[in-house]
């Protein structure tokens, strides 16, 4: 009875302090938010009472930017690429991070700055899955030989048909370059310089006219079904998830992977702060990694997590040591230096 005199009499503090038991958690969509809600986001519900609502978005970062320069922010934990938080990080986007105290330590008592893989915490961001953009194609688009390798992409003559490729120049230009010959240590290097970028996009040219462009994760595995490309660049998680669930012909070519992260962070300026680093932390803690492994082909960033990951699953990560031979990590530092610059290079070029 006290507690309701409490609420009546000041209600309008009752009706805030709900409010802000509501968290709205951005994310990719598909199997990925699939995965991310099993696995963290409806047992934190479970565990706190949180209600929490789910959103899908394609990236970037203009959407919350948008939010925060209008100080009108609706979002409290963004699932995003780490070359694109790093940007939004440098920008002022994001809430810091102090990993002693908003993190969990690995289990038996691992430190945080050990426990997760090198990259996986940065300023405003925790990494929670290690992903992979391959390329994905399916084997009933090919009567004889079938491709193997990054440069059958490339290869219109060998292997005619339609590709799929992401709208986007990250990833795009690295592959160009690996196909034509770069050596994986040399790629970013070689960026830096405009020959090296001229190069990406005459390498691109040679198959422009066969491409077909995909904004959406879902996209890939729905053009190859559809039988609207041979092959496309793809998550790997959204592939692994058409060939165990929907038993789709496809098959991944691990060969160049480029292998990167997803992290959790907070929205400057977020409403429910208190509540989004609680989830951050939970969502980012060992178990929960390890359980998300279950549900899609994606690696935990803990060293912890990856000692609990199934022998059935392990085959199917980008880490897995056969898969992970010729990977390049997605250089998200260089990224959040020249996305502005070459995202308007390659838009500028689509529409040559």
């Amino acid at each position: 009875m006290k507690k309701m005199l409490i609420c009546a009499v000041t209600s309008l503090a009752c009706v805030s302090a709900m409010a802000q038991e509501n968290l709205t958690i951005v994310t990719y969509g598909g199997s990925l938010a699939a995965a991310q809600t099993k696995a963290a986001i409806k047992p934190f519900s479970e565990k706190t009472g949180v209600k929490t609502t789910l959103e899908d978005y394609s990236g970037g970062i203009a959407q919350l930017k948008a939010q925060i320069d209008t100080k009108n922010v609706t979002w409290d934990v963004v699932d995003m690429e780490l070359p694109d938080a790093v940007r939004a990080c440098n920008a002022g986007l994001f809430e810091r991070i102090n990993p002693s105290k908003d993190l969990e330590a690995g289990t038996g008592g691992a430190p945080v700055d050990v426990d997760f893989i090198s990259g996986a915490v940065t300023d405003c961001a925790v990494a929670n899955i290690i992903w992979s953009t391959a390329v994905a194609y399916n084997v009933n688009a090919f009567k004889g030989e079938q491709p193997a390798t990054l440069k059958d992409f490339f290869d219109l003559n060998k292997f005619p048909g339609k590709r799929g490729l992401r709208k986007a120049p990250q990833g795009t230009l690295e592959w160009a370059l690996l196909a034509d010959g770069v050596p994986r240590n040399e790629v970013y290097s070689t960026l830096e310089t405009e020959a090296g970028i001229e190069r990406a996009f005459a390498k691109l040219d040679s198959i422009k006219s066969q491409v077909i462009w995909w904004e959406a994760g879902a996209q890939p595995p729905q053009l190859l079904a559809d039988g609207q490309v041979v092959m496309t660049s793809a998550w790997n998680g959204r592939i692994w998830t058409a060939q165990t669930q929907e038993k789709q012909p496809f098959k991944i070519i691990w060969d160049g992977q480029l292998y990167d992260m997803d992290v959790w962070a907070v929205p400057a300026g977020s409403k429910n702060k208190a509540r989004a680093m609680e989830f951050l932390k939970f969502a980012t803690s060992t178990p929960v990694l390890a359980e998300q492994s279950k549900y899609i082909a994606y690696g935990p960033t803990r060293k912890s997590s990856q000692a609990l990951v199934s022998e059935e699953m392990k085959p199917h990560l980008p880490t897995s040591p056969e898969n992970f031979k010729t990977a390049l990590q997605m250089n998200a530092e260089w990224w959040g230096d020249h996305a502005d610059e070459l995202n308007e290079r390659f838009n500028a070029w689509l529409t040559k």
